[in-house]
């Protein structure tokens, strides 16, 4: 096995990484450093620059733009506040209410947004001082809306399940979304175990049961977002359009919903597009430097040398997916999820499947995993948005997440080693 390109493209890359370079920059540099052991300068360049290019010569990354606006628009269109009147009908009489209306909440909004973050700031802003108010520690709180905010990216529409399929070379982005809702349900209902068991112990109040009228009315509310989903997922998986298609009907869709609710007018739509604009561009820049990386690893059989190294350590399954997972894990605490996905896709996917690993089962676990270092510092980034809006520290909200971490990697070990969880509703319905 040639020590050289991995040597140079994991410590050049760690390198530019501390010195405060962007992930982007320091991918596609670091790269280009591993193929000048190969190739002169100049061609090495040139080849850089024209994998990036024909990186993102793919029509399935048009679904990333339009989910992306599609999310800006849910997001200001008045959508959390409904979902959040229709959690409480739900799970309000159930001890720890809130935390349960938070989690619940946060399930819908991450899935109908697309975004981790957009879930933890509007659950944040408007559940946090109502926790507050009923006796809820601010660091509690904001450990709730953090990890359940999460469980979005996993629930579809995803742009990471849309990033993986990329990466992994065309696994079908139908059957993700159908196989993402088991792992979010399951990690959900965890997380909730959790919410309740803390509640109870902590003697939190409850709300009482909600008349049968008053939650058919709130249902009624909430009905026109929590349709996006239904139009979006059973279009692709009826047939009726692609993936990509069903990202532009949601935009329209969206669009429509907002002005309806009145939440959103002509004066906003500049401030949403630029916004838009601004996320596109920065997840664009990425999957551009992350396929050069993909084809400078392949260039030096970097995954084919880690994988004869893996399978040397253990040929067993269980430990071969233990040893990654530990990784991933580890890869999470320091990097966002959407380069991770495209850096270690490429590296690990060819060696789980010679083992007999599904690719939409990896995808799963891979997702979940990663959404557990979103949680997590130094760099989580929906740790930074909940202590952001919750007004606290990060000292002081590591430990009312230890037991929300202990749950989410309950539900990652489960994911990882009972393949039905992630491949039955993908069958089910031939995809």
């Amino acid at each position: 096995m040639d020590l050289i390109p991995i040597l140079i493209l994991v410590f050049s890359f760690l390198i530019f990484l501390s010195l405060g370079t962007p992930v982007a920059w320091s991918i596609a540099i670091s790269s280009l450093l591993t193929i000048l052991v190969t190739m002169p300068w100049l061609p090495a360049l040139t080849t850089i620059s024209q994998r990036m290019g024909t990186g993102l010569d793919r029509f399935s990354l048009l679904a990333i733009p339009f989910f992306i606006l599609s999310g800006q628009l849910m997001t200001h269109g008045g959508i959390a506040k409904r979902l959040i009147d229709f959690a409480k009908t739900i799970v309000g009489f159930l001890p720890g209410g809130l935390a349960l209306i938070n989690i619940i909440s946060a399930m819908m909004m991450g899935a109908i947004s697309g975004s981790a973050v957009a879930a933890a700031s509007a659950m944040g802003g408007i559940l946090g001082p109502e926790m507050e108010k009923e006796g809820y520690s601010r660091e509690y709180g904001a450990a709730v809306n953090i990890t359940s905010s999460t469980t979005g990216l996993l629930i579809p529409p995803s742009n990471v399940l849309i990033v993986y399929s990329l990466a992994s070379g065309g696994v079908s982005i139908a059957a993700l979304f159908v196989a993402g809702y088991i792992p979010g349900i399951i990690t959900g209902i965890l997380l909730m175990v959790v919410a309740s068991i803390w509640a109870k112990k902590k003697g939190y109040q409850t709300f009482g049961f909600s008349p049968l009228m008053e939650v058919i009315k709130k249902f009624l509310a909430a009905l026109p977002a929590l349709l996006l989903l239904i139009i979006v997922i059973g279009g692709i998986v009826a047939g009726f359009f692609t993936a990509t298609e069903a990202s532009a009907i949601a935009v329209l869709y969206s669009l429509v919903l907002g002005f309806a609710y009145k939440e959103i007018n002509v004066q906003d739509l500049p401030h949403i597009f630029l916004s838009t604009a601004k996320t596109n561009a920065i997840v664009m820049l990425l999957i551009a430097a992350s396929m050069s990386m993909s084809w400078v690893m392949a260039f030096e059989n970097i995954p084919q040398s880690l994988s004869y190294f893996l399978l040397d350590i253990s040929e067993n399954p269980i430990i071969i997916l233990l040893i990654i997972n530990l990784i991933l894990l580890f890869v999470g605490i320091f990097m966002d999820i959407t380069p991770a996905v495209l850096i270690f896709t490429p590296i690990f996917l060819p060696l789980v499947t010679s083992i007999g690993i599904d690719p939409i089962q990896f995808g799963m676990m891979m997702v979940l995993n990663l959404c557990i270092g979103l949680c997590t510092p130094p760099v989580g980034t929906v740790l930074f948005v909940g202590v952001g809006i919750s007004k606290t520290s990060i000292e002081k909200i590591v430990k009312p997440l230890l037991p929300f971490y202990v749950v989410m990697i309950i539900s990652l070990i489960l994911i990882t080693y009972i393949p039905s969880l992630s491949l039955w509703l993908p069958q089910l319905f031939g995809l």
